[in-house]
């Protein structure tokens, strides 16, 4: 049985906290969070777990084997090292830590002392994003083109980092795994039109094979518009996350160019064929999440979103906010 000890209980703990306490395998031992009233919440939920607000009394407890750090990213480094130098496992909220630097040296700890991290990654783990990974892996859409992501909404505001590091996290994961290629370079450009922190972002990720990369990210939008496009030399995908049926939907087209040397000769043709929306797992992500942040606990695997894929979200992001301060200039990785 992996004893779990939660800290923070604010916008994302309850879930945490909810599917740590029904997991197999897993018992849910302490809860932490610095405002007392909010671990009232924890009582009246999850009678019998203990609480406290000094983060301390779970990261050196000798009791817990695991530490769920459901925080600001501002705490995630202190509080994953306090964690793991105390030999707990650590299951991180995204992103990863505010550096990459930061990121590297809880990798190196975790290393040394045969302790897992895993980023809570949640989208990985859906029904379409596992569905999305299967259709590339499988070859169905041909060599993967492009990839073309929006992910806005009005507000919410954040008041500790801007719309790059709160909303591009989850897509910057979900390319990563789905297409497999690591990018090389990043150009991006933001604005900023109500107070120090940008609230609208373009970023565009560039690779060593002509497959290209855009991100739109947005706390300005009059709707909630959450897609991604997967343009493949032989077939195309479109994820809708917002649909509440088909949230995926594969489409037989393409482009065929005829292999003339003079380009004033070159013969377009387009294909047009059908459309299918492949049924989707149900499970609650966050569910699965746990179930295999624990099986890696117990088992010694790698997480599929371990130290070393936080790393590389964590320096996109740094990418993407020194490219934001030179006006879109290209920052290499």
């Amino acid at each position: 049985m992996i004893r779990i000890g939660v800290i923070g209980y604010g916008y994302w703990g309850p879930n945490i906290v909810r599917n740590f306490s029904s997991a197999e395998g897993a018992e849910l031992a302490l809860v932490c969070d610095k405002n007392p009233d909010v671990l009232k919440k924890v009582a009246g939920n999850h009678s019998g777990v203990k609480t406290v607000t000094d983060w301390r009394e779970v990261t050196e407890s000798p009791d817990i084997d695991a530490v769920a750090v459901v925080t600001p990213v501002s705490f995630h480094y202190p509080l994953a090292k306090s964690a793991l130098e105390n030999g707990k496992h650590v299951f991180v909220e995204k992103p990863f830590t505010e550096s990459s630097e930061h990121a590297r040296e809880l990798m190196d700890l975790a290393a040394k002392k045969n302790l897992k991290i895993m980023v809570d990654h949640t989208f990985l783990f859906t029904g379409a994003v596992r569905k999305m990974k299967e259709t590339v892996k499988a070859g169905e859409l041909g060599t993967v083109l492009y990839y073309d992501s929006t992910r806005v909404n009005l507000g919410l505001f954040q008041h500790d980092v801007n719309v790059i590091w709160d909303l591009a996290p989850h897509d910057f994961s979900i390319m990563d795994y789905v297409v497999g290629e690591k990018p090389v370079a990043v150009s991006a450009c933001g604005s900023s039109h109500f107070y120090q922190h940008e609230n609208v972002a373009y970023i565009t990720v560039f690779f060593d094979t002509s497959l290209i990369a855009h991100f739109n990210v947005n706390w300005l939008s009059p709707v909630k518009l959450r897609t991604t496009l997967i343009g493949g030399e032989k077939k195309m995908l479109v994820w809708n996350d917002v649909s509440p049926d088909d949230k995926i939907k594969i489409y037989d087209k393409g482009v065929a160019v005829s292999d003339r040397r003079d380009i004033h000769e070159l013969l377009v043709s387009y294909r047009s064929g059908d459309m299918y929306a492949p049924r989707l797992e149900q499970t609650e992500a966050l569910k699965l999440g746990v179930a295999h942040f624990l099986e890696c606990v117990d088992n010694g695997k790698q997480p599929i979103c371990g130290p070393e894929e936080g790393l590389l979200v964590v320096r996109l992001l740094e990418a993407c906010e020194k490219s934001v301060k030179a006006k879109g200039a290209m920052v290499t990785l």
